[in-house]
């Protein structure tokens, strides 16, 4: 159901701090027309944590109406009260999205035992399948391979795949085997995309995705191609630029990034975010040369 190259899209704020409903969609018009597979919306790159409810499904409902079904949006939807993220899952439905994002809970830290119970209560009200998250260096919850499978195994029809963002490459083969080969595996770390596809991943819920559509794009057909030659140069020119991004805190440097690539595009981040520093700048400017962007 989701493969290829998917943008963790950034959130464009005006200058007062307001949603730049305009910018969005000019941005999802971009994204669309330079390849990308899918839409993720409202994400830790789109600065969810400082939206407030309505804005975080008014954001939803404008990414699914630019879409208008050309590409699936994915709806970030998690929380780390059971209650609140069961709620968000039918904003997200009601806002108009394909699927949702979910992270385990976080600041809570609920052992293995609390994590399937939280995700086992959402399985029986969700009207979207899930697409689960596991980013430990955000949630500090872990959602271990054996408590990956007894969800999938669970409710089958409703967690639909993964996107992992642990770091831990071995987790593709183990997923595979207690998931099946069907199960849609999706890299959370753009510069491990290249190994997690070989291993068996699908695709890529993706930073870099937000300056790079294109190239992007190219990259993940590659590898669904299997042709790995091909992909191995995506990776040579884009990995400068999957670093760059994280050189200071994220987005601030993607909306850095978008600035170079998107003239007039806002800069704007919410506090507690702040932009990217000048070290980081540089590492970025440089990364986008490298990458025959600027």
């Amino acid at each position: 159901m989701f493969s290829g190259s998917i943008p963790a899209l950034v959130t464009p704020f005006a200058a007062d701090g307001s949603f730049d409903e305009p910018a969005y969609r000019d941005f999802i018009e971009w994204q669309i027309a330079e390849g990308s597979s899918g839409l993720v919306a409202c994400g830790t790159t789109g600065e969810a944590a400082t939206l407030s409810y309505d804005e975080h499904f008014h954001v939803v409902r404008v990414c699914v109406d630019q879409a208008k079904g050309r590409v699936p949006v994915i709806a970030g939807a998690g929380s780390n009260d059971t209650r609140v993220a069961s709620a968000n899952l039918r904003a997200a439905k009601d806002a108009g999205a394909d699927a949702a994002l979910m992270v385990p809970p976080y600041y809570n830290r609920p052992g293995q035992e609390g994590i399937f119970r939280h995700f086992e209560a959402l399985a029986q009200t969700t009207p979207l399948p899930i697409i689960l998250y596991n980013v430990p260096a955000r949630t500090v919850t872990d959602i271990q391979p054996a408590t990956l499978a007894r969800i999938v195994k669970a409710f089958p029809d409703v967690f639909v795949g993964v996107k992992d963002a642990s770091g831990v490459l071995a987790r593709v083969s183990q997923h595979r085997a207690s998931c099946g080969p069907d199960f849609c595996q999706l890299s959370g770390n753009d510069d491990m995309a290249l190994a997690f596809n070989v291993m068996g991943g699908t695709g890529c819920i993706s930073v870099t995705a937000n300056v790079a559509p294109k190239l992007c794009a190219e990259f993940q057909a590659a590898c669904q191609a299997g042709d790995f030659v091909k992909a191995l140069a995506y990776q040579d020119q884009l990995y400068p630029l999957h670093e760059a991004l994280f050189t200071d805190a994220s987005p601030g440097p993607v909306k850095y990034a978008m600035t170079k690539v998107r003239a007039g595009f806002p800069e704007t981040l919410r506090l507690p975010m702040t932009p990217a520093g000048e070290v980081s700048r540089a590492a970025v400017d440089a990364a986008l040369e490298h990458a025959h962007l600027i």
